[in-house]
């Protein structure tokens, strides 16, 4: 693995805060039990994204912590369809639905992206000697990509458009 670099650590210490934000507000949701783990593997994997090589225990919590994002992501877009209350595209974060869809994706992005970076380099045919070593960049820009968006679209919802987030009646009455 090549060395991060210095603006995807910072990147990655952005996610990191987002994702144990996340963790901490789910604490009184009914199915915390799923987003609670989701949120609090992922800003795990975004903490300590310098121990992450080819062979640790973080990238075998980061391909799991997927898999959940990848299942609570199929629920999500499911149960709001089948409620028709935001469509796939939908970014409402008004709506518990759309919040879900998104926080989860983020977190399946963010994954993938940290799994690519610690994956072994691959050679490059720009060199003679095939040895570039170079860190992705395609990786650091979809990092700094998912920031822009992570603290965008709230900014954007909450601040410019004053949206108020509703929830749903039938979580509050049980």
């Amino acid at each position: 693995m090549a060395k991060a670099s210095l603006f995807f650590s910072f990147c990655s210490t952005l996610m990191a805060a987002v994702f144990a934000y996340s963790a901490s507000v789910q604490l009184n949701d009914l199915d915390w039990y799923f987003w609670f783990p989701l949120y609090a593997c992922a800003s795990l994997v975004n903490l300590v994204n310098w121990a992450i090589s080819s062979k640790t225990i973080v990238r075998q919590i980061a391909k799991v912590t997927i898999l959940l994002g990848i299942f609570l992501f199929l629920k999500v877009v499911i149960e709001g369809f089948v409620s028709g209350k935001t469509g796939f595209w939908s970014l409402d974060l008004s709506e518990r639905v759309a919040r879900e869809k998104t926080g989860s994706g983020l977190v399946i992005i963010s994954l993938i992206l940290h799994l690519e970076a610690s994956s072994e380099p691959k050679q490059s045919s720009s060199r003679k000697d095939g040895n570039k070593k170079g860190f992705p960049t395609c990786v650091e820009y979809g990092m700094a990509i998912l920031v822009t968006f992570s603290f965008g679209l709230p900014f954007i919802f909450f601040v410019v458009k004053n949206g108020e987030m509703r929830f749903d009646q039938g979580i509050l009455e049980k």
